[in-house]
């Protein structure tokens, strides 16, 4: 997904393939911006408006009650259905893209579908305005932070909040009612520009923050599993993780990727999102993987997204991604056949105007049947019912009585405060660094292009927050400061090195906030070095020869930084990772530097050498590495190199052991007569239901914290299997977050479903058991299970 203002705007949009189809707003041409500034001078009322839009209204026309599809009584398929016979052809196609037109004769109004909430209600897409009425929305840390927290109750309570507050801005007209997160990609490469708004590398923790943050924005508080409290729709589907490295863009890639990769690494988070999820959509990305493109590719869509995985809602594609189709890819030589491949592949909604002009001459061409816009606005208009939005005036909803009362409240923003505490890393910490004492200190100089940023701090798909607390700011709160920008910006081309060394020798401690932003890593902007920007590097070192107590430095950034330096540097007592912290980062930064609260973070993604980008071709889409062409592998699961940091990286201020209380050293797999693997000696075998069934097993383990002070500990359950198949070195079951006060225990309890959780891929995409040594990993525990017939 991207913003696309000129083409919201009716305006020409570019055709030539070297040039993005839709630039990211933080590199709109200031053009652009002043057309749209004109355009709302003219229409002031665009970001006022006060009321909702929904169909049916019944108050105000009486005779809407006699349609059947305005029965909120009966069943979304009998509406659906009724509704769909009344249609024209032409209203039909006018709700196949995300700008749906109106049905004057039947009450139904416009409808936008494009609306955003990745980390909170997002000014991102035409659905969503801010006004005076509703001045903005809580603003979470970008997701690559919330996923470091390891939580999937705080991934679910965030949407839970994320969505109350999008029902409030729909219910006084500023929102829609279909919000197109979660952004459910893998994080492959560390020079990918939308890591950031990822859950990082791993398939288990993206599929399990995927599904716990759809439940939040979806799941009703009457329990009504039948109905929505909004849409989400998990993106971008699939093995879509290039936007534009030297000059290949995301419009013409090909990925090419194996069918085992595929099954065990780009396809679990989308599979959880549907299956566990229940998600509302799932949007096709712009690429090509194997040489189709996935929003025209049949098997994609209607055999494993709604064959396979049952999706219940509908399909929607990236925006403009048929225009992508057609110009860039040249898939095919006529518009029209663009729009019958989309909608023969199961297609349902077309974010962009290309469905809505060139369906019906397809279908009069023969090449698309009427039936298949039937199915395609029957899971729109189907979304839509789940939604209420066919129910009448909102206000007599379930959620009638939000509004902006509900926004921006204060324990909202608590919850931004704590979820950024959650999700900060502690990846270096000498004795005697942190945490600061505020009494101790009588002078703290900070330093840095990030140390006083407010936009830097949110990340992309951002909306306008509630307030900023910056980095300073949130020091200040506690100690007496003495700021230093140390470089104009993040680009750091030129640093102010002896002005930043004068207030550093001065001071009892320096906190330097150094990193990136997006100008650096952004949609449409990947990287090509991983290195700390411009002369940061230098700004550091010097800065740090000269201080005379701790150095505490923070990394402000979405992906991971080569800062081996600093890693190796003792005049740097401590290192922070904070990613895009949301609108309270400065007040999270703090409350961990003066020791207000406990650091409890891990690393989502690896941290990998400079040398890594030097080596590696970022389009290659193989996860496993390649002995016979030094091809190392990608993420912690197969990569066989060196990095600075690995995925799962990071301290606290507590020591927490592991013992373990419980687990089989053995696991018997029952096989029926004649199975072949009786007869010979196997290496795997197949998970078929007679093999799986009630085999699992308990693991328990007693974590004690043994520091002086309480804090949460995530607990990792990882397998290394046998080395069959391509299986990963490593990979993670499973993790649980527990709170332990100083000296306590808990028991932390892991059930293990052999087939599922200890199964792997075979190198045609078939799930397999391996038979022999797993060894299970807890911290620094290790436990050898053998599996055998």
């Amino acid at each position: 997904m991207c913003f696309k203002p000129l083409s919201l705007l009716n305006k020409p949009k570019p055709t030539n393939p070297s040039t993005p189809k839709m630039a990211s707003k933080n590199r709109a041409a200031s053009s652009v911006f002043a057309i749209l500034a004109i355009f709302i001078l003219f229409h002031p009322n665009v970001s006022a408006q006060n009321n909702p839009v929904f169909a049916c209204d019944i108050d105000n026309n009486p005779g809407l009650k006699n349609f059947t599809f305005c029965d909120s009584s009966l069943d979304v398929q009998t509406r659906v259905d009724d509704l769909v016979k009344r249609l024209t052809l032409q209203e039909k196609i006018v709700n196949l893209v995300n700008n749906a037109g109106s049905i004057d004769r039947l009450g139904i109004p416009k409808y936008e579908w494009w609306s955003e909430a990745l980390h909170g209600v997002s000014y991102v897409g035409p659905g969503t305005h801010f006004s005076s009425l509703v001045p903005g929305a809580t603003s979470f840390p970008q997701v690559i932070l919330t996923a470091a927290s390891f939580n999937e109750t705080l991934f679910k309570t965030i949407g839970q909040v994320v969505s109350t507050e999008a029902r409030a801005m729909y219910n006084v007209g500023l929102a829609g009612l279909t919000f197109w997160s979660p952004n459910i990609n893998i994080f492959r490469d560390p020079r990918w520009g939308r890591g950031q708004e990822t859950p990082g590398e791993d398939p288990t923790l993206t599929s399990k923050y995927g599904a716990a943050y759809v439940q939040g924005l979806q799941e009703r508080d009457d329990g009504d599993k039948d109905r929505l409290k909004v849409g989400a729709c998990c993106k971008h589907y699939t093995a879509y993780d290039v936007d534009n490295w030297k000059g290949i863009e995301r419009y013409n890639f090909n990925a090419v990727v194996t069918k085992q990769d595929m099954d065990d690494t780009y396809q679990p988070p989308f599979k959880s999102c549907v299956l566990d999820g229940n998600v509302a959509s799932v949007m096709c990305s712009y690429n090509q993987v194997n040489g189709k493109p996935t929003c025209g590719d049949p098997d994609l869509l209607t055999g494993v997204i709604r064959g396979e995985w049952k999706l219940n809602g509908y399909i929607s594609s990236d925006c403009d991604s048929l225009d992508v189709m057609f110009k860039n890819q040249h898939w095919e030589n006529t518009p029209e056949k663009i729009a019958a491949d989309a909608l023969i592949a199961g297609l349902d909604l077309n974010c962009g105007n290309f469905l809505g002009q060139h369906t019906e001459a397809a279908i009069k061409a023969g090449l698309v049947k009427e039936s298949e816009v039937d199915r395609a606005v029957t899971n729109n208009f189907a979304t839509l019912m789940r939604l209420g939005f066919f129910d009448g005036n909102p206000s007599k909803q379930i959620y009638g009585k939000l509004g902006p009362k509900d926004v921006c409240t204060p324990a909202n923003q608590e919850l931004a405060r704590e979820a950024a505490r959650q999700g900060i890393v502690l990846l270096k910490n000498s004795v005697g660094s942190l945490p600061l004492s505020p009494t101790a200190i009588k002078s703290l100089a900070v330093i840095g292009p990030n140390a006083n940023v407010t936009k830097t701090m949110i990340g992309n798909y951002e909306g306008t927050p509630c307030k900023y607390t910056t980095p300073l700011q949130g020091l200040t709160a506690s100690v007496a400061t003495v700021y230093q920008a140390g470089c104009a910006n993040v680009a750091c081309g030129t640093a102010q090195v002896d002005e930043a060394k004068k207030v550093a020798a001065a001071a009892d401690a320096v906190v330097l906030v150094m990193g990136s932003d997006l100008s650096i890593e952004a949609e449409s902007r990947d990287r090509i070095d991983i290195t700390l920007p411009g002369q940061q590097n230098l700004l550091i070192t010097e800065v740090a020869s000269v201080s005379k107590g701790p150095v505490i430095l923070v990394i402000m950034s979405g992906g991971g930084m080569d800062v081996q330096f600093a890693k190796e540097n003792p005049k740097i007592t401590s290192i922070l990772w904070v990613g895009f912290p949301g609108e309270a980062g400065g007040a999270a930064l703090a409350d961990i530097v003066f020791g207000e609260y406990n650091p409890s973070g891990r690393l989502p993604m690896s941290w990998y050498p400079q040398s890594y980008t030097e080596k590696v071709n970022m389009t290659n889409m193989n996860m496993r590495p390649d002995p016979a062409t030094g091809y190392p592998g990608r993420t912690y699961r197969f990569y066989t190199g060196d990095t600075v940091y690995t995925f799962g990286d990071g301290l606290s201020y507590s020591k927490f052991n592991h013992h373990l209380v419980e687990a089989p050293k053995l696991v018997s797999v029952p096989l029926e007569e004649g199975h072949e693997c009786r007869s010979s000696k196997c290496k795997s075998i197949d998970t078929v239901e007679q093999t799986c069934k009630n085999l699992a097993f308990n693991i328990h383990l007693r974590v004690t914290n043994n520091g002086t002070m309480g804090g949460s500990h995530t607990v990792f359950l990882f397998s290394s299997p046998p080395a069959v198949h391509g299986a990963p070195q490593k990979h993670l079951l499973g993790f649980q977050k527990v709170h332990l006060a100083p000296r306590q225990q808990s028991v932390v309890r892991f059930g293990v479903d052999v087939c599922k959780d200890l199964s792997l891929v075979d190198e045609v995409g078939n799930k397999k058991v391996a038979l022999g040594q797993h060894v299970l990993h807890v911290g620094d525990l290790k436990h050898s299970l053998n599996v055998r017939i």
